[in-house]
């Protein structure tokens, strides 16, 4: 396709030339501190890691997303700014088993909750952010427990296996086996795969991508679609698509493709995955769209951060799966050139952000004429679509053979006897070379065809 927005941006929203690495971190620099000031969790009374819940509630896995932005702006940057409430918020959440299952979350966490905040872990650990002191839970531990606790929640009982959506059986969407829950848990196995070198973590992601494939959340094209009931075990599907469904698969089958030493058959399902996500691009652009919500205007509050999820993803698969990246420079350039137009927006938001002009809305469509919203989910889809088209400047992954320095614990998440396929002994070598969505449409509404989405 051709772009509308290939170049600099002309005259409004945040100055942008995508040929120079100095003007993209400038405007990253502007996007991420406009959305730092909607965070109050290092101030006096705050509780780190927790985004103010009125009077817009944020919902705790984006905090751990946000975090996860965070992490990537250093990557691509340098700029430490933040890396204390990075750190300080990554720590706290983490809880006292250290498995992000902390007490003030424990009542209506999700699968998918947590595994935002156990890919954030992952990320640092790749990145080889700065490490907590030793007395502290470390990146790549706390990665394996939120790993580990979910292999221990593998669900045979239905659908023949699979992550349910909620954890607690009092929860709404505790019969929903979705896409993004058990996308989390597949993307984090395949990438401790790649950073461990231990062949069980591999086992399961191929377990995972055979089940989610098996019950019809991914169609022959490569499509992936929202959820099914396990009520009806799994029999129909909801088949709404999300940018960030999208994205999580394509890293994690990425990983694989890198694990497996660049294996046809994950060549094949990253190619699928990757060309299956023009969905989400607009029709004679190569902007990004949410498009289940966005031509409506009826995105809530999660769904305005899908896309920074999909951006990061498909920035990061380059890494690993090189043949994508003509591709994915693509989008994510002309993504970024219309995003800056789209901080264009006078005013702060509800609460937090400024009045610097720089105000960033979601319809990058638009370009310059701002869409007239704000907050953290806009800010977060603008920064890591502008700052992941410094990828190709940032070093690969790491690995704990690469120069990965995080401590690992591969029991950690495991509660008495582990099942089999859980890792609990210690891994020293390589052995191979190589929230989510809080659903917007209530459970009645899953199996009615009208809302199906296919594309």
């Amino acid at each position: 396709m051709t772009s509308l927005f290939v170049g600099s941006t002309l005259g409004v929203g945040i100055p942008l030339d995508l040929d120079d690495s100095d003007s993209i971190k400038a405007a990253a620099q502007i996007v991420a501190h406009d959305m730092m000031t909607y965070y109050t969790g290092n101030e006096t009374g705050g509780t780190p890691g927790l985004l103010p819940q009125a009077p817009i509630k944020y919902f705790w896995w984006e905090a751990g997303a946000m975090f996860g932005s965070l992490l990537d702006y250093y990557y691509y940057t340098g700029d430490s700014q933040y890396n204390d409430v990075v750190s300080q918020a990554l720590i706290f959440q983490a809880g006292p088993n250290k498995d992000y299952m902390p007490p003030n979350q424990t009542k209506d966490e999700g699968n998918d909750d947590q595994g935002f905040w156990g890919m954030a872990a992952m990320t640092a650990a790749e990145q080889n952010f700065p490490n907590p002191p030793s007395d502290q839970p470390q990146w790549l531990a706390l990665a394996q427990a939120v790993f580990n606790s979910q292999a221990l929640r593998w669900d045979t009982s239905t659908c023949g296996g699979g992550l349910r959506w909620q954890i607690f059986t009092f929860n709404n969407g505790f019969n929903y086996k979705n896409a993004i829950s058990n996308g989390a848990f597949f993307n984090l196995a395949a990438r401790l795969a790649s950073y461990t070198g231990n062949q069980t973590y591999a086992d399961w992601a191929e377990k995972t991508w055979d089940w989610v494939n098996d019950i019809g959340l991914m169609n022959p094209q490569y499509q992936i679609f929202d959820g099914s009931d396990d009520t009806l075990n799994c029999s129909q599907v909801n088949h709404i698509q999300w940018t960030y469904n999208a994205g999580i698969f394509l890293l994690g089958a990425a990983n694989m493709y890198n694990n497996t030493n660049g294996s046809a058959i994950w060549r094949e399902r990253v190619e699928g995955v990757l060309n299956a996500t023009e969905v989400f691009f607009a029709n004679g652009t190569d902007v990004m769209y949410e498009v289940a919500c966005e031509p409506t205007g009826k995105c809530d509050t999660d769904q305005l951060s899908f896309k920074a999820y999909l951006a990061r993803w498909m920035a990061a698969a380059t890494k690993v799966a090189p043949f994508t990246y003509n591709f994915v420079s693509e989008k994510l350039r002309a993504s970024a050139a219309a995003a800056a137009q789209q901080c264009s927006g006078p005013t702060a938001g509800t609460y937090g952000g400024t009045n610097d002009g720089y105000t960033c809305g979601l319809q990058w469509t638009k370009g310059g004429a701002w869409d007239g919203t704000s907050g953290v989910g806009q800010q977060m889809s603008a920064l890591e679509v502008i700052q992941s088209n410094l990828i190709a400047k940032v070093a690969a992954p790491v690995t704990n053979s690469t120069g990965g320095t995080s401590v690992g614990n591969p029991s950690a998440g495991t509660v008495g006897t582990a099942p089999t396929g859980v890792i609990t002994t210690p891994i020293t070598t390589r052995s191979r070379v190589g929230a989510g969505f809080v659903t917007s449409f209530a459970i009645i509404f899953i199996l009615g065809i009208g809302l199906w989405m296919t594309f």
